[in-house]
C-alpha cells in the first residue's frame, strides 16, 4: 500500500490575519535594515556610508588613493547626483552601502569614462536609468549566509554567487553575501520605481552577470570587455522586464522584491510504502487527501 503526503505548508498552519500580521512584520525589519538616502547638503547622507567605502576602497582594496579622502571619508563628483543605499543590523550598526547614480546631461555615467558601447546600442533616454556604484560591506560581515537571509523568508538562491566592487566594477572574488547585496538591490528597485527609473547601468565581470542571471536578473551586455581593474564588461538591466522573469526563475525573490506575500512552488509528495495484510507485497494505494491552503483556514 502507498500514502502520498504533501510537504508541509507552514503558512497552512497560520490564519490569514495571523500570516498578514507575520509579513507586515517581516517588512517592518526589512525597513530597519536597508534604507536609502538622497541630499546634496551635509548631513543628508550619514558620514558613515563615506567611511565604509573609505575603508573598503582607499584602506582595504587600495582601488583609490587614501590622500585624495576627506577625514577618512571616499567622495567623488557624483555623489550629489546619486541616492545611497545601506543595510544596518537591528542595532544600528551600518554593514554595507551601494549607490544609484542618475546624473544630469552633460554629466557622464561612470561607466562611460572607461567603458564604450556596442554600434548598435541606442541609449535610452537618460531620465531613465541609472548605474549601480560604489558597494562596500563591512569586512565582519562578508561571506555571512545564514544570517543575511534575515527579512528574506523562504528564499535561497541555487548558487550563492560572491562579489566585491571595483570602484565603478562589480567582480566575483570570494567575499560579500549576495542576499545582502540583494536587500539593497530591493531598496534601489523601490527607489527606480517611484522615481520612473527603468534601466539599471553595470560594469562587471562576466562571471558576475553569469550569476545574476542564474538568480532571474539578466543584465545584457551593451559593449566589449574594457581593461578597468580588470577585465570588465558594460551591462544594462530592463527592469521592466525583471519581474516577469522573477516570476518565472525565482518566484519568492520576485515577490519579495515587490513587497507581496511570498510565492510557493506546489507541494513535493513524499510517499511511504506500507506492506499489504494479504500478499505481504508493495501495493499503491490512493492518496491521502492534501493538506488545507491558507486561503481555507480562517
Amino acid at each position: 500500500m502507498e500514502y502520498v503526503f504533501p510537504a508541509l505548508d507552514y503558512q497552512a498552519l497560520l490564519s490569514r490575519a495571523e500570516f498578514g500580521s507575520h509579513e507586515e512584520t517581516v517588512d517592518h525589519v526589512n525597513r530597519q535594515i536597508f534604507r536609502s538616502y538622497q541630499g546634496h547638503r551635509p548631513g543628508d547622507v550619514p558620514n558613515e556610508l563615506f567611511k565604509l567605502r573609505y575603508d573598503v576602497y582607499c584602506i582595504e582594496r587600495a582601488f583609490l588613493k587614501a590622500d585624495d579622502a576627506y577625514d577618512g571619508m571616499e567622495f567623488d563628483d557624483y555623489d550629489p547626483a546619486s541616492t545611497h543605499f545601506a543595510a544596518f543590523t537591528m542595532d544600528e550598526a551600518l554593514i554595507g552601502t551601494v549607490r544609484l547614480v542618475t546624473p544630469r546631461p552633460p554629466q557622464a555615467y561612470p561607466f562611460e569614462l572607461h567603458c564604450r558601447t556596442f554600434e548598435h546600442f541606442s541609449m535610452p533616454p537618460h531620465h531613465l536609468c541609472g548605474e549601480i556604484s560604489r558597494l562596500a560591506v563591512k569586512r565582519t560581515h562578508r561571506r555571512r549566509r545564514a544570517d543575511a537571509v534575515i527579512g528574506i523568508p523562504g528564499f535561497a538562491p541555487p548558487r550563492e554567487p560572491s562579489m566585491v566592487l571595483s570602484p565603478e566594477i562589480e567582480r566575483r572574488s570570494n567575499d560579500n553575501s549576495p542576499m545582502l547585496l540583494l536587500g539593497m538591490y530591493r531598496e534601489m528597485y523601490r527607489h527606480s520605481r517611484e522615481k520612473g527609473i527603468r534601466y539599471w547601468f553595470a560594469a562587471m565581470e562576466r562571471s558576475l552577470a553569469y550569476s545574476l542571471e542564474k538568480m532571474g536578473f539578466r543584465f545584457e551586455a551593451i559593449g566589449p570587455v574594457a581593461d578597468y581593474y580588470g577585465d570588465v564588461t558594460p551591462y544594462m538591466l530592463d527592469l521592466g522586464e525583471l519581474m516577469p522573469r522573477l516570476a518565472v526563475n525565482n518566484p519568492p525573490l520576485g515577490a519579495w522584491f515587490q513587497e507581496k506575500p511570498m510565492v510557493f512552488a506546489e507541494p513535493r509528495r513524499h510517499t511511504v510504502r506500507v506492506h499489504s495484510s494479504d500478499t505481504g507485497s508493495l501495493e499503491p494505494s490512493a492518496p491521502l487527501a492534501p493538506l488545507p491552503s491558507p486561503t481555507d483556514i480562517d
